[in-house]
């Protein structure tokens, strides 16, 4: 058994966004045997994604080391170690590689559970196929961050288990894909319902999106193309007698057929829709770690309080705010001391919230991933690139002051820009030494009243903050609301968009239809030139560059050409370590990046060099898992993957 895997260790809460069950503190066996354990069982199988999904710390698993994120100035070892860079390295005691691994099992076996135990008891295949559809999803996650892994918890395979052992047998990749994942997603596709039975409820089309992703992902790990090791050690061939291709076709039929029987889902008109904070579960959200305002219990955490910074709270958009509040203004043109203050405050909105300084954007990120800021709108949608000043809601003898003097001594009204991200390099600030007037380090420009940093400029203590997954609130409209709470949005695990982009990474592997990766991409970069609002300027901007955003398409779609889409698509939402062991691109896209330095004024770009190896690929065992095994040492280090003994 997996230690630690008993179902008993389980906190069974629910978020009422998504059931209606009563909430118990844990389970007997015996209760576990009844109608009643079983359906108030499942409110777990959905809780348990909080436990990675909106949690900072998988961030840094799933972001830090890539292309798209490094390090920040406050970080500690748990991003530093992550960014591959000489910061420490990645073992078997490192915690965020450990996350999956400590938040699937016990929601396994609970699954394992109800799987064996609801069919004796009446309970209908469909709600049995939510821990169907929750098992597979687990046994997905846990294969592509590990390698291969038990499939027996102590009972037996796929057995609910109820034992404590201290032995563990790791099972091959095949055999969790075509044992594990495989079978309870073709399951889940055939007997969930099309619409969701609650609020957030798993369906057809989720289990669809996840079988297409598999297939897809198995394709990947048996074509091998750039020799990558995997453990167990294995032949790279198919139980079934499939070969890659056969999986990339699949991976195409089924993702097109979540196209088009959507069912409830949906792209949403523009990117600014996906994301804003008030079109939260929207019909291209299809599943979601839920969060709610309403309710400290269904929330699982104060949503007015001082946020733990710790699962289960959604805290993940602090990582990626630096310290906005330390942006200097005056109140008068002589800049006095007692008369600058700060002009941009904490507050609980979706472009500030709470700063923890942990992660950043690298500067080809904002030079070259999101190259194009005028006619691409995701660019606009993702990160912050405007401050603006929010001073009047401090309370504190400022509530009359209309305006603040900034840079160049000119005056700026409540609601302007304060400091500002510039589109490119084309402008060279003029940077002070140090932190300057404006107390960040930033420059100027003749004639603007906002501070501005450019693109080569930004640096591991001042860059561009995370707009997209950013706090949002309802409960505070004129104050600077609970900044400090963690967030209550809910965060995205699954949205409709990823059907267009499976088809077309499968079609670049030779899968063949109806659409071609060209016209799968042309979707999405259609949709993202269509603006209705822009988030730098503050302002309603309806605009339709969808024309010019498919005729700079280029003709031929490439894996490469899909990453970076993926990256615009989806940066900040968890999934860009796992696109690029997938694909196998890590070591290429990773190997450096640039950003400047710890202090306020550094803004000289620095070249960094990591070091990723293909045995980083899989993450290592965690410690706490090989510490409780009763095994001969040797079986223990032989449980380890390779490289991290």
């Amino acid at each position: 058994m997996i230690i630690g895997a008993m179902f008993l260790s389980l906190t069974l809460t629910s978020c009422n966004e998504i059931l209606d069950e009563q909430p118990r503190a844990n389970y007997t066996v015996d209760y576990f045997s009844t109608v009643d354990g079983i359906n108030q069982s499942i409110p777990s199988l959905y809780r348990h994604l909080r436990l990675l999904y909106g949690n900072g710390y998988f961030m840094s698993n799933c972001q830090n080391g890539t292309d798209e994120s490094t390090f920040a100035q406050s970080a500690d070892g748990n991003f530093r170690e992550l960014d591959m860079s000489g910061n420490g390295i990645i073992n078997s005691n490192t915690f965020p590689t450990s996350m999956v691994w400590g938040a699937v099992f016990p929601n396994i076996n609970t699954a394992n559970g109800i799987i064996e135990k609801g069919p004796a008891l009446g309970v209908t295949e469909a709600l049995i196929s939510e821990a169907r559809f929750f098992r597979a999803f687990d046994y997905f996650m846990l294969v592509q961050t590990y390698g291969g892994v038990p499939l027996d918890l102590g009972s037996g395979e796929l057995k609910f288990n109820i034992t404590p052992v201290t032995t563990s047998v790791r099972n091959t990749v095949p055999e969790i894909y075509t044992k594990a994942v495989f079978p309870d997603l073709k399951k889940a596709v055939d007997n969930l319902p099309a619409s969701p039975r609650i609020t957030g409820g798993v369906t057809k089309n989720v289990a669809r999106l996840f079988l297409a992703k598999a297939y897809l992902t198995y394709g990947w790990w048996l074509q091998n193309p750039n020799n990558i090791p995997t453990y167990p050690e294995t032949p790279r061939t198919d139980p079934d007698g499939h070969n890659a291709q056969w999986y990339f076709q699949q991976a195409y039929d089924i993702a097109m057929s979540g196209i088009n029987a959507p069912g409830p889902y949906s792209l949403q008109p523009t990117f600014y829709d996906v994301n804003e904070g008030s079109k939260d579960r929207n019909a291209e959200c299809m599943l979601y770690a839920d969060h709610t305002q309403a309710s400290a219990f269904y929330n699982e955490g104060d949503p007015v309080g001082f946020g733990s910074g710790w699962a289960p709270d959604n805290f993940a958009a602090w990582m990626q705010t630096w310290n906005y509040t330390a942006i200097k203004s005056s109140k008068t043109t002589s800049w006095a001391s007692t008369d600058i203050i700060s002009s941009v405050q904490r507050e609980a909105s979706q472009p500030l919230g709470r700063p923890w300084v942990r992660m950043c954007p690298t500067i080809g990120v904002i030079k070259n991933t999101f190259s194009d800021k005028v006619n691409d709108s995701r660019y606009d949608g993702t990160f912050v690139t405007t401050y603006r000043g929010n001073w009047h809601k401090q309370g504190t003898g400022l509530t009359g002051i209309s305006m603040m003097y900034n840079a160049n001594a000119l005056p700026v009204p409540i609601g302007g820009a304060i400091l500002s991200f510039l589109n490119d390099d084309s402008q060279l600030p003029n940077y002070p030494s140090g932190s300057g007037q404006s107390g960040v380090g930033a420059g100027t420009l003749p004639g603007r009243a906002d501070w501005v940093i450019a693109p080569n400029g930004i640096s591991r203590i001042v860059y561009p903050g995370l707009w997209k997954i950013g706090t949002y609130r309802t409960d505070d409209p004129n104050g600077l609301g609970y900044p400090n709470a963690g967030l209550t949005r809910p965060f995205n695990v699954a949205k409709f968009s990823e059907f267009y982009f499976i088809a077309a990474e499968a079609a670049v592997k030779g899968a063949s239809g109806a659409m071609t990766a060209r016209d799968l991409i042309n979707v999405i970069r259609a949709r993202a030139g269509k603006w209705r609002f822009n988030n730098a300027q503050n302002t309603t901007f309806v605009a339709d560059n969808s024309a010019a955003m498919i005729a700079a398409t280029p003709s031929t779609i490439t894996i490469d050409y899909i990453l970076a889409e993926r990256s615009r698509e989806y940066y900040g939402e968890f999934y860009r370590w796992y696109d690029l062991v997938r694909t196998q691109k890590w070591g290429e896209y990773a190997a450096t990046y640039q950003i400047g330095g710890l202090s306020y004024g550094d803004h000289t770009p620095q070249t960094v060099t990591r070091n990723i190896q293909p045995f980083h690929y899989l993450r290592p065992i965690p410690l706490g898992q090989l510490n409780a095994m009763e095994v001969p040492a040797d079986v223990k280090a032989k449980y380890q993957n390779p490289g991290y003994n």
